[in-house]
């Protein structure tokens, strides 16, 4: 039995594609010098993925900043935007994804969103009606040229049509549909293309097939692929899946001319039974996602030896592979230098989960794969009690009733208490919490948990750092202020430390989007709170101001989302344990004078199953208790807001206004304010700041791009519920574009103040 993985991280083991990156942008590397660490980096894991003996090894599953950017490149869509700012081809790619501001125009970046269910983002493409769909770019074969000259013949992997199509963004009166024929042409040229450099094997990922098909989808799918497959120059194609099941369109599927088939036997809940129903064809090759790429727990032997066995009886051939790409979890276990063997023995990064599938491929080929010293050894460790039980925490869990759920009074009444007590203008101006995080402000943290100062000085270093911030965000006329977040590495991880039942890690950094990566920390046991989290900082900074100061927590949802959560307890049962946590914390901020406390569910929609037919009854039905569960307990004058990252929301646009925070703060901007028809079509009753400039790009907005957004707001929203916002936080940002930024929007939301009194 060979094996396969779907895609390797590309940041580097060490984040050295982030660094690099960052340097280019600061004109401190050449693209040259960028462009060998990239090399390094795929040739380093071209040789590790060659070591372990993996039959399958993948190529061009490398990029820059994102593979929808890539294939966006690849088939020429380029918005003439872009073209005409008359950069490099390296620089205009880069300005698709972060935007540009400089001497050659001012254009914003494609839009971002969520890719599917994983904390990792994708930048959307724009095809237009004149768009041209061809071949235009040469990276999947210059880099499965690299990978042959260094001995290695690999499988490319390249998004497929039908998911290009689906997730592309169309700013015209055409559709999909329309660019059908032109995608099949460009298709069909890279499969002649590979074919011709000596691809064996070529790699489509269809994600989308997992998600809700219409008939008109299953129509342009099959449309697609039967054209494209027609001729297929010589080289074996496969349909590669992930992050769920196909039952929409498992016979289409199986109909087509594909050589293999890889389905998603982690995630996908249905796969098997459609196996064992409907069999699989003879002539396809099933690559069966066995070994999870989206966590980092060690495979459980016995399970998947379970779910072969009932394979085989069905599958002529079948090829062991990840579930997805492993570009979800971090590159190796080799530099937790600190994180004790007693942890480590239980976890499977990407390095190691190419050793399981090697161990899995010798345990097959036993005439006894029960006796193997793999398959013993994987039996042991998972009968292994691995501890962090607390019968106090699950006493509250399971004690838990219907009222603590519900605030009191309803939002109407507490709209009426809130606006009478902080008396803020119309269109009051805040930001999301975080403000830039210099590399000052990292290396004195950094200082401190090594031990090099004093938690004194510390503390008197941090206290400095808030009172500029605060001055600063008086200084240019904020109606809300925050205390800037400057001790907290993340937003996840920060709070993790201060409960019990986490673990951390010291280099397990997984991609989130371009040069930004998270270090997610891992649930081990039941979840409490160990101590205070944030009181003494927010605390301190209201003592500094008369204006409210927001208190800024996460919430547990996203906390739950954001980290590498337990295979043993169901996600409910974490995240109202989780949740239980932060609402003491709630409480401990309005009892010493927080008036405003934020609880952001950046990543509510993260998990949200893909399938609309799966979101009740699952997900949707503990998500939004858990953050009810939060801020259940506050007097009615306590003013809640939340906020949410890039996705989608206009479909669970009820479920959210259900949550019943008083303020609610949306990413908007990369998607022109697309959620705001969703906002007034519903009716939604919390008072909402859609986000008016984008913090992911270093241009600066004008005060009259601020304008035009905010006059667009008030178009669907009442001017008495509208607050003024960034989309997110600005840690990542440097103060030069900040301020201004800043400036712009208070200055920008006093005009509109004016032309609205």
């Amino acid at each position: 039995m060979k094996t396969s993985i779907i895609g390797y991280p590309r940041i580097g083991s060490l984040r050295e594609l982030k660094f690099a990156s960052e340097k280019y942008f600061r004109n401190e590397i050449t693209a040259q010098e960028l462009e060998s660490t990239a090399k390094d980096i795929r040739l380093s894991n071209l040789k590790l993925q060659q070591s372990s003996g993996l039959d399958h090894i993948p190529s061009n599953d490398f990029s820059f900043y994102d593979g929808m950017l890539d294939t966006a490149v690849l088939l020429n869509a380029v918005p003439k935007r872009y073209r005409d700012l008359g950069l490099s081809e390296l620089d205009t790619y880069f300005a698709m994804a972060r935007g540009y501001q400089g001497e050659h125009g001012d254009v914003k970046a494609f839009a971002m969103k969520k890719w599917f269910n994983t904390n990792y983002h994708y930048m959307v493409p724009e095809i237009s009606d004149d768009t041209e769909i061809k071949l235009s770019g040469n990276k999947p074969f210059a880099l499965f040229a690299e990978a042959l000259e260094n001995g290695v013949k690999t499988r490319p992997v390249i998004i497929g049509a039908y998911t290009f199509l689906k997730l592309a963004k169309y700013t015209g009166k055409k559709t999909a549909a329309d660019f059908a024929k032109s995608a099949i042409y460009a298709y069909g040229n890279i499969l002649k293309k590979l074919s011709e450099l000596g691809a064996e094997w070529v790699q489509l990922d269809e994600p989308c097939l997992v998600t809700d098909m219409t008939d008109e989808d299953k129509s342009l799918f099959v449309q697609l692929y039967k054209d494209i497959l027609a001729n297929k120059y010589g080289v074996k194609v496969l349909l590669q899946t992930y992050f769920g099941d196909v039952r929409d369109c498992y016979n289409e599927i199986c109909s087509l001319d594909f050589d293999g088939v890889g389905l998603d036997f982690a995630e996908g809940k249905q796969i098997l039974e459609l196996v064992k129903a409907n069999g699989f064809p003879a002539d396809k090759i099933l690559f069966a996602g066995v070994v999870n790429g989206k966590n980092i727990w060690r495979n459980h032997y016995g399970n998947t030896l379970a779910v072969i066995s009932e394979l085989k009886k069905h599958c002529s051939e079948i090829v062991l592979n990840t579930s997805c790409s492993l570009l979800h979890v971090p590159c190796t276990l080799k530099n937790e230098i600190k994180l004790a063997d007693s942890y480590k023995k239980h976890f499977a990064y990407a390095e190691e989960k190419l050793t399981e599938l090697a161990e899995l491929k010798k345990i097959l080929s036993s005439d006894v794969p029960e006796k193997t010293s793999e398959y013993l050894s994987n039996c042991k460790l998972h009968s292994e009690v691995r501890g962090g039980a607390n019968a106090e925490v699950q006493k509250k869990v399971s004690e838990l009733s219907d009222g603590d759920f519900v605030r009191l009074p309803v939002f109407a009444e507490r709209e009426k208490i809130q606006k009478e007590r902080f008396k803020l203008p119309l269109f009051p101006t805040t930001t999301i919490g975080s403000f830039p995080q210099t590399a000052e402000i990292r290396a004195e943290r950094a200082a401190f948990r090594k031990g090099d100062i004093s938690a004194e000085d510390y503390e008197s270093y941090m206290k400095s750092k808030i009172a500029e911030c605060i001055e600063l965000q008086e200084k240019i006329g904020l109606d809300v202020l925050v205390h800037g977040e400057f001790e907290r590495n993340d937003m996840v991880e920060y709070f993790g430390e201060c409960l019990d039942g986490y673990i951390f890690t010291e280099k397990a950094w997984v991609q989130s989007y371009g040069t930004r990566c998270v270090k997610p920390p891992v649930v081990w046991g039941d979840i409490s709170r160990a101590k205070p989290m944030t009181v003494k900082w927010s605390t301190y900074a209201q003592s500094l101001t008369d204006k409210p100061v927001k208190g800024m927590l996460t919430g547990p949802v996203t906390i739950l989302n954001w980290s590498f959560p337990r295979e043993d307890i169901s996600l409910k049962e974490s995240a109202y344990q989780i949740a239980l946590a932060i609402r003491e914390e709630v409480l401990d901020l309005e009892a010493n004078g927080i008036s405003i406390i934020q609880v952001d569910e950046a990543a509510l929609r993260e998990k949200l199953p893909l399938r609309r037919s799966d979101w009740k009854n699952d997900y949707l039905d503990w998500a939004i208790p858990a953050f009810r569960l939060v801020h259940s307990g506050v007097k009615p004058e306590t003013q809640i807001h939340t906020h949410m990252c890039y996705s989608e929301f206009a479909d669970i646009i009820t479920d959210i206004d259900n949550m019943d925070a008083d303020v609610i703060t949306f990413e908007a901007s990369r998607s022109d304010l697309t959620i705001l028809d969703a906002l007034k079509e519903n009716n939604f009753r919390t008072e909402v700041g859609p986000g008016v400039y984008d913090i992911h790009s270093p241009r600066i907005p004008s005060k009259e791009e601020i304008k035009t957004a905010l006059r667009k707001m008030l178009d669907r929203i009442p001017a008495e519920k509208l607050w003024v916002n960034p989309d997110c936080g600005l840690k990542t940002r440097g103060n030069a574009e900040t301020v201004p930024s800043l400036e712009n929007l208070v200055n920008a939301a006093a005009d509109i103040r004016n032309e609205n009194c």
